[in-house]
């Protein structure tokens, strides 16, 4: 491998460990390094000299290691922090990890370990250049390889296109993607593209992971021996057996409990993992693909996710836009859909006014691309003329605008105007019978309901589990 672009940083205060972590560079084909001995003046020879990579000591006068690492890690997020220390207990260890160190190491080096460990970070930050270069170039459709990929994403939207061309980039890497964005804007949709764009020989598995306790995540993507556990009866091949050298997409990624997070991290890293009861480790062949409504950032400094697992998950983001900010693909979407409707119901496709086209592209979608769909096939449903009118879509917004304060107002929904019987209702109560209601006016159909609840579909989903369980 070639020198880094910038140096790379050693911090450590005592001379002699320079020296030998230096040898251990030039030894690995890199010289081009910056020693420093005075841990107080690390943060201002990062502010003047951006540096490739920092190897450092724990155990320096204060600052010491430890403190310093959040510090550079909130500063300059995208340098991998590696520590090279002889504090070798476990706790140390996990806390350095869990504060973003991209590595630990050790004291007495081992110099193989070292050299992969540098060749590992060095990749780490060409990906990222990669990454940021791909996400400024101004493509259009014409310069996709495989614009057939695309064909079930209908879109106009130049922020769309550069998102296919990254698709394009990094569909045949090995690392793992992160999708994000709001619920209905067609995530699985970009995990499929990626999938048929990898030209992996392995399954696509899509996979919710809401919902799923420790032991059936195990269960579920590890699979079991007979025996394992009580009505283990037969061997159970998991979901990695089954994606074989394809792709695993794991859905609803936010909602993983923090012991299964720690084993996606594991099978992440070492492409390892143990069916429940085998004590040997099988290989995986399966390339992860994962996807959020949440905000993982969010979650972490909650407690609720594992740093070290977002920057494992994001080597390769995408986040896709909300409906609200491709408005030009409103238009498009509305005739792609009528499109399918109309094959599947075997009748002639309708026209679209211009009135309702208007009020379609000035409503917000709180439920996305996957909302329009269901207002559009719900309207298809409703309507037997040649022509979609507003009044076809009169439940789902007031003409012309979104619905706001005064439209729940005509509806008698005005927040501490409600009149409640006696006795009160329990929470638990009001929330089955709001949910059944929403139900009935969506005629069954979850999207709708959830759309009107304001909550997502998954969501709406546990809570009808929920109640049908308790009933």
């Amino acid at each position: 491998m070639q020198n880094p672009k910038h140096p790379i940083l050693v911090a450590d205060d005592i001379k002699t460990n320079l020296l030998f972590i230096g040898s251990c560079l030039k030894s690995a084909g890199y010289n081009n390094m910056i020693e420093c001995q005075d841990s107080s003046r690390i943060m201002d020879l990062l502010a003047e000299q951006p540096a490739e990579i920092i190897l450092l000591d724990l155990r320096m006068p204060p600052p010491d290691g430890i403190t310093l690492l959040p510090r550079i890690r909130q500063a300059f997020p995208e340098l991998p922090v590696i520590i090279v220390t002889d504090i070798s207990d476990v706790k140390t260890a996990v806390q350095c990890m869990r504060e973003g160190a991209f590595d630990y190491i050790t004291k007495p080096v081992d110099r193989d370990l070292f050299r992969i460990t540098i060749n590992r970070a060095l990749a780490f930050r060409n990906l990222q250049r990669e990454n940021r270069e791909l996400k400024k170039t101004v493509y259009t459709l014409d310069d996709l390889k495989k614009p057939e990929a695309f064909s079930s994403m209908i879109t106009a939207s130049p922020n769309m296109v550069r998102i296919f061309h990254y698709i394009e980039a990094v569909a045949e890497s090995r690392e793992p993607v992160l999708i994000t964005g709001e619920t209905g804007v067609g995530k699985e949709l970009v995990a499929k593209v990626i999938h048929t764009l990898s030209g992996r020989t392995g399954n696509l598995v899509p996979v919710n992971v809401a919902g799923l306790d420790d032991s059936m995540f195990s269960d579920t993507l590890f699979g079991h021996i007979a025996g394992a556990f009580t009505g283990a009866d037969k061997t159970r091949n998991g979901l990695i057996e089954t994606a074989g050298g394809g792709t695993l997409f794991l859905d609803e990624i936010g909602d993983l409990s923090p012991l299964s997070q720690v084993k996606l991290l594991r099978l992440l890293q070492e492409n390892e993992y143990m069916p429940l009861g085998m004590d040997t480790v099988k290989r995986s062949l399966a390339r992860i693909i994962v996807a959020t409504n949440e905000d993982l950032w969010a979650l972490q400094k909650q407690g609720r996710f594992r740093k070290d697992l977002i920057y494992r998950l994001k080597t390769h983001h995408i986040h896709v836009p909300a409906l609200g900010e491709r408005r030009c693909d409103i238009p498009l979407l509305v005739h792609h859909f009528l499109d399918q409707g109309c094959a599947r119901q075997n009748r002639k496709k309708p026209l679209v006014s211009k009135e309702l086209m208007t009020c379609l592209v000035d409503y917000p979608f709180p439920g996305n691309v996957r909302e329009l769909q269901a207002m559009v096939f719900d309207a298809l449903s409703r309507s037997g003329g040649a022509e979609l009118i507003v009044d076809h879509f009169s439940h789902h917004f007031v003409p012309g605008r979104a619905a706001g304060p005064d439209d729940r107002r005509a509806s008698g929904i005005v927040p501490g105007t409600l009149v409640f019987p006696e006795p009160l209702p329990t929470i638990k109560e009001a929330t089955e019978g709001l949910v059944n209601e929403a139900m009935k006016r969506a005629r069954g159909k979850q999207t709708q309901a959830a759309s009107m609840l304001g909550i997502s579909q998954p969501a709406l989903n546990k809570r009808l589990k929920k109640i049908n369980h308790d009933t």
